[in-house]
């Protein structure tokens, strides 16, 4: 498996915490830990902004994603909001991770749990070019459910007040 050498920093008053870690040899993730000084509570429907302690130096032509941790998630209904989140490889400030309850019950992030995980991509640029048209595809404009998925049924899913 190819290895990015990804340099990092911590913020004062982090270094009691690991580094991320890959937690089995065919991890795609490394697990991110949050670097709150007090926990925070995360109510039903609500969102916090997490600190990591940490600052990367992300070489040119690769990107951060932080993407949520599926044990969390399954256990808990804690997400990253805005997954998967982007790290640039310009940014040099400090990783700090949007979470977000979708459960019923309230979440408290304490210090040094693992909250999110961050992987390490390629990127490659797009250079947009102005058609006159497009080429067609089997698919065509369909989208947003359009093979179906929901129970059998085809088309998009009911709406409220649709009779479903």
């Amino acid at each position: 498996m190819p290895v990015v050498r990804v340099r990092v920093t911590r913020e004062q008053g982090t270094e009691d915490l690991p580094l991320p870690a890959y937690m089995t040899p065919g991890a795609a993730g490394m697990d991110l830990l949050a670097a709150n000084l007090e926990p925070v509570v995360l109510r039903p429907g609500g969102r916090a902004l997490i600190p990591t302690g940490l600052k990367l130096e992300i070489p040119a032509g690769f990107e951060g994603q932080v993407r949520p941790r599926s044990g969390l998630a399954a256990r808990a209904g804690v997400t990253v909001l805005n997954a998967p989140g982007t790290i640039d490889s310009d940014y040099r400030g400090e990783v700090k991770v949007v979470l977000a309850n979708l459960g019923t019950e309230v979440f408290i992030v304490r210090r040094g749990d693992r909250i999110a995980q961050l992987v390490i991509c390629p990127v490659v640029r797009a250079e947009l070019e102005v058609a006159a048209g497009l080429a067609g595809s089997e698919r065509g404009e369909g989208g947003f459910g359009h093979t179906g998925g929901f129970g059998g049924r085809s088309g998009p899913p009911p709406q409220e007040g649709d009779g479903a």
